[in-house]
């Protein structure tokens, strides 16, 4: 105990604590009967899809025939029609077009092209993200913030007091002293439990956010750490930790990063940060590409529940393949029933899972309902090697998402997240290229092996099961 800093201390307590707040806190949330509110929504709604570009919104003719191009592109047209019509009526986002997206498949292509557009920021950058450690990692990114502030550049933060509760506040002191904006999402505080706001306490900003000059936007499931540096391919070394974490992101130019730039300041105003200094934070921008992008943010306590809506209505309507990458997985009975069904139905479903976790509880969880999906002709994978920390979907080769939201009831219920849907054959054979690759670098479980596993395991599962609506 002698060896353990004060500053340890301090994070395992608040690690119990935050564990017993999202007990309290999210013990009376639920999700939302997504096939009632599907139904309600495309039937109340026959407005046509609204298509913004760097020069306005298109006329619905040209929406119209921008969303048939699409259509075009591949076989399945069912999930263009129900998703663009169900995202926008829920969203309050709408589809940008003009937009050139880079896939990034892991921190070190993450981290390289962040810290580009970083240093030829010229007006202003916004970070916002769940984590920011105190390490090589976090000190690059700081230093060159603090260099950017100092050439005359807005430098906004947001780091989420949990996520970062290792970090010593003289880490972000630093960052004050430089004149750098600092907001502290959500301080915990033992004395809201006691005063009764636990769901104050378990709320927190998961989000992973970067806008440099309002034109160039950055999110996915990346971290600030140096557990991400170096390669993402698994080696033959036992010792996990010291495999870099495979995770992914993707940078956006073009009109939609405005649509992050407001979901940062959103979360500013919320968080009564400072006044933000006057700059051009909403700056015309120019056509970039040809992609289309919905942002879609997610917020605890909306009824509609964004992004848990958007992935059960994407998996309802898939009509060949689902290839979906979590971390975390602990479905609800809706998104259970729509995997199996969609396997049923003879759509091509495979998840890939971690075989290694951070997150015992999640990870034992995650295997109690490995039976029911592989019985549903469900495919599992597990990776090898690195804790898999990507959180993406590619659907019938034309509607893909990355962003920072896990497939588990936290993500759903209580934290802020952000996830970027980007539509187009293009990217999605970017995104089923990087899942094959992970496929050949990953085992599949099979029924008949899985149901041969101990009964060690089975109790684990079982027991970790008991705790899946606060996981």
């Amino acid at each position: 105990m002698k060896n353990l800093s004060n500053r340890s201390l301090m994070g395992l307590l608040f690690e119990l604590l935050a564990f017993l707040c999202s007990i309290a806190g999210s013990g009376c949330a639920s999700l939302p009967n997504v096939q009632k509110l599907i139904a309600h929504r495309i039937s109340s709604s026959d407005r046509p899809a609204i298509i913004m570009g760097s020069k306005g919104e298109f006329s619905a003719k040209a929406s119209k025939a921008k969303i048939k191009r699409l259509q075009g592109q591949v076989e399945a047209t069912r999930l263009l029609e129900q998703q663009v019509q169900l995202m926008q009526s829920i969203s309050r986002s709408p589809l940008v077009a003009g937009n050139k997206v880079t896939l990034l498949i892991d921190g070190k292509a993450t981290y390289a092209s962040m810290f580009e557009a970083i240093r030829n920021a010229k007006d202003s950058i916004n970070f916002e993200t769940f984590i920011f450690d105190d390490d090589e990692v976090g000190k690059k990114f700081s230093d060159l913030l603090i260099q950017k502030r100092a050439e005359g550049v807005q430098v906004n933060l947001i780091y989420d007091s949990f996520g970062s509760k290792n970090t010593p506040v003289s880490f972000f002191q630093r960052l004050r002293e430089a004149s750098v904006l600092v907001v502290e999402f959500n301080p915990l505080n033992p004395w809201k439990v006691l005063a009764g706001k636990a769901w104050a306490v378990s709320h927190r900003d998961h989000r992973k956010i970067l806008v440099v000059d309002g034109a160039i936007a950055f999110t996915g499931g990346v971290n600030v750490s140096a557990v991400y540096s170096g390669s993402s391919s698994p080696r033959t070394s036992s010792v996990k930790k010291d495999i870099p974490w495979r995770d992914t992101h993707v940078r956006i130019e073009g009109p939609a990063a405005a649509r992050f730039q407001r979901l940062f300041i959103n979360t500013w105003e919320r968080q009564k940060g400072p006044p933000l200094p006057a700059r051009n934070y909403f700056p015309h921008i120019e056509r970039a590409g040809n992609t289309l992008v919905r942002v879609v943010g997610s917020l605890p306590g909306e009824s509609n529940r964004r992004i848990f809506m958007m992935y059960i209505s994407a998996i309802t309507h898939a009509e060949n393949s689902v290839y979906l990458t979590t971390p975390y997985f602990v479905p609800d009975s809706q998104m259970l029933k729509a995997l199996c069904d969609a396997a049923a139905r003879g759509v091509d479903v495979k998840i890939l899972l971690p075989g290694y976790s951070d997150e015992a509880l999640v990870f034992y969880a995650s295997r109690y309902y490995y039976t029911r999906l592989l019985k549903a002709g469900v495919q599992l994978y597990e990776r090898r090697g690195g804790m898999l920390h990507a959180k993406t979907a590619v659907i019938d080769d034309v509607w893909s998402t990355i962003g920072s939201s896990n497939l588990d009831n936290q993500s759903f219920l209580t934290n802020d997240e952000a996830n970027a849907v980007i539509l187009g054959r293009g990217f999605a054979d970017s995104m089923e290229t990087m899942f094959e690759k992970d496929l050949e670098d990953s085992d599949q479980i099979s029924l008949d092996e899985w149901e041969k596993r101990s009964q060690d395991d089975r109790l684990k599962e079982w027991s970790a099961n008991l705790l899946k609506h606060w996981l």
